[in-house]
């Protein structure tokens, strides 16, 4: 499996793309871990990565998945698609595109509903208005008791996840640079 970029390419690309990355560090290995354990991996089918970067996150998820899983990575910056597309699994389908085409894609793709969506967009730094049209996809896309994961290193946001899903649980990771909050929120009926 190829490994995501070097520390100094990543935050080369950070650099250029603040706003579309999101933060100068990748994430670390306690953050991936914290991610995904949400997820339940003996009964996925389908699962979406929105941000994918570099790929740190998707391979831990790679990793704990099962053989009959597909994951469909969303990510808009062509650098972060390029190390993404060099993963050699056939499980892994990158998609270089808005996270806002979810449906879409998993409609063309015939994928239906995934179980989980991991998600390292960085909201703070969108429209309000592009933010909750991604996240109320995100909810709509999802299973029922489905759960959408979400890196942030605020919590400036919260208060949308709970207004499109009703709930969210935050966990805190204190070994990460910067310190990030794991927002988890559930599709209930």
């Amino acid at each position: 499996m190829r490994e995501p970029m070097g520390r100094i390419e990543f935050l080369k690309e950070s650099l250029k793309n603040l706003k579309e990355v999101g933060t100068f560090t990748r994430s670390s290995k306690y953050v991936c871990k914290e991610m995904i354990k949400y997820v339940d991996f003996s009964h996925a089918k389908v699962l979406v990565e929105l941000g994918a970067g570099d790929g740190v996150i998707t391979k831990h998820i790679l990793k704990a998945m099962g053989p009959d899983t597909q994951l469909l990575c969303f990510e808009v910056n062509p650098s972060f698609c390029k190390v993404l597309n060099g993963i050699k699994d056939n499980r892994l389908i990158v998609v270089e595109d808005s996270a806002e085409n979810l449906q879409a894609h998993l409609d063309k793709l015939g994928k239906g509903q995934p179980e989980s969506i991991i998600s390292a967009i960085p909201f703070v730094s969108l429209p309000d208005e592009l933010s909750y049209r991604i996240v109320r996809g995100c909810k709509s896309a999802l299973l029922p008791k489905g759960n959408f994961i979400q890196i942030h290193y605020s919590l400036l946001t919260k208060k949308m996840y709970k207004n499109v899903f009703g709930n969210v649980d935050v966990n805190f990771v204190a070994l990460n640079i910067p310190p990030a909050f794991i927002l988890v929120s559930e599709k209930r009926a």
